[in-house]
Formats: structure tokens, sequence, C-alpha cells
């Protein structure tokens, strides 16, 4: 009977996790499976495949989870999705890749430790009454801010967190608000699925575990599929699942915001047949093996 890990959280409380949802279709395919917390030491021998699913809390411990995962990979287990595409999507730099691959983004600048004087001169070059500041390692939304070009009384705060750490800063979008965040769930490089997440009442993040939403696109525009089956194209590997995030652009066409890689939410509650497709494709990497 093969066997299967599915890396998640210590404390799952507070958390929309669906993996359970898989549990049955590769059970019923003769595998035994179950969740294991990243950091609950583990003979990772015991397993044919790990697969990172909901480590939610990673970005905290960073050190520590390259070393877990550092060492499932030389186990006898596979890691899924590989250690080289996570090492490749755990820093935002891959965008700058995508981006010279003819992938559009949402305009973004790169900066270490930004000052006011930084915050101020993104205001003007954007063109934009509004800021996402975020690090370019990070997860969750965690030390993600909106700032209003009047806010000035937040900028050396928000200088002082990212004092020393790499950033991003980009223009708000609105379509954000107005609309929501597109996500294309592919599968070994197909389409399985798509949503659309919304925020919550008085809020600009799109997570559930902040009050976001959840809608089920049951017909993607083709625009918006083409955006991202370009994102997927310029990926250096395939990997077994991936979560492409768009959002729409002023001039109607859609930008990449992140191409998740490591451990997305992948919405099986939203859509029937994923949970099984996910499945199948998990029983298939171990045949092709």
């Amino acid at each position: 009977m093969p066997k299967c890990a599915f890396l998640s959280i210590a404390n799952t409380e507070g958390w929309f996790i669906d993996d359970d949802l898989v549990h049955e279709p590769l059970q019923n395919m003769g595998w035994e499976v179950k969740n294991i917390p990243w950091n609950k030491s583990t003979d990772w021998n015991f397993f044919d495949l790990v697969i990172i699913r909901s480590p939610w809390d990673y970005q905290h411990h960073l050190q520590q989870f390259m070393q877990v995962l550092n060492e499932i990979n030389n186990s006898r287990a596979t890691l899924l999705n590989s250690i080289d595409t996570i090492k490749w999507n755990i820093n935002k730099n891959y965008l700058f890749e995508l981006e010279k691959k003819g992938v559009a983004l949402v305009p973004t600048i790169k900066k270490i430790g930004p000052k006011q004087a930084d915050i101020e001169s993104s205001f003007e070059k954007f063109k934009t009454n509004e800021l996402i500041i975020k690090p370019i390692i990070g997860a969750n939304a965690d030390d993600t801010y909106r700032v209003n070009i009047k806010d000035t009384s937040t900028f050396n705060k928000i200088a002082a967190v990212f004092q020393d750490r790499k950033c991003m800063i980009q223009p708000f979008m609105q379509s954000i608000i107005n609309e929501g965040e597109f996500s294309l769930i592919y599968f070994n490089g197909k389409l399985s699925h798509t949503i659309l997440k919304t925020v919550g009442p008085g809020d600009y993040r799109v997570q559930e575990e902040h009050g976001g939403g959840v809608i089920t696109i049951e017909n993607p525009e083709t625009s918006l599929i083409i955006a991202g089956n370009k994102a997927m194209s310029s990926l250096p590997e395939i990997p077994l699942y991936a979560r492409v995030d768009l959002v729409s652009t002023p001039s109607n066409s859609f930008a990449l915001m992140e191409l998740e890689l490591i451990e997305p939410c992948l919405y099986f509650r939203f859509n029937s047949d994923s949970a099984a497709k996910f499945a199948a494709c998990i029983d298939d990497y171990l045949k092709i093996k």
C-alpha cells in the first residue's frame, strides 16, 4: 500500500483547510494518507510521497522549514512540489523572471529597508494615492500594508517593520475591492478549476482567514485562461499543483499577483471534482515515477 503525507500546520484552529477531502479518493485508490504538521519529528522514509499542503506558519520559521524540506528530499520519499520549485518560488523575485518571459505583472518596485522618501516617491512613480507594501518572502498577508498617500504618520512605522528586510511596493489595485482576485488552480499543468476571492467588509485582503469570500467561476473568460496558461508555461518545470492569482487591470487585461507553488489553498470545497482529480494526479505520479 503506497503511503502519502500531507504537510500541514500543528494548530489548525482558525484556518480553512480542506485537504481531508482528498483522503477518501486516495484511500479508494489503495493509498494510506496522513496529515502531518511540518515541524513534527517524523521518519519521512515511511512515505512514498510527501506533499506540501498547509504549513501556513512556515514564513515565521523559514530556516527550520527549509531544513525539514531538505530532510524529506534526502529521504526515500519524494517531495512535491520539488525542492527546486520551492526554492525558486519562496522568494518573490521569481515574479521578475516571469515578467522577462512576457508575463504581465502588477507594477512592482523592490526595496531593502524602504525609508519614508522611498514610500513617498512610489506614490509619484505609480501615479496613485494608495500602495501595497509587503515582504518579498511571506504568506497569508503577514506584514502587508495598504498605505494611503495621506497616511504619513504610518510611513516611519512601515520603514521600521521592513528595516533591513526586502519588500515589494505596488500600486493598490482597486479591482480587488470592486471585483476580487481570480485564482486558477492547476494539477500537473492542466487547469482544474477557477475561483474568485473577494474581500471581507471593510478589508482589502481576500484570504478567508481575514473575512474574505469565495465564488466558483464555472466558465472563466478566455482572456483569464490565456493569462493563467501564460504564467504556467513560463515555469522552470511543471509542478504537481499550482495556483495562479490574477487581478483585472484598468486596461481590461489581467496581471499576475502571485504564482503559488509552495502551500496554496486549492479550494477543493468549491469544485466537486477537484479532490478526485488531485488524488488521481498523485496516484499517476507514483505510477510514472
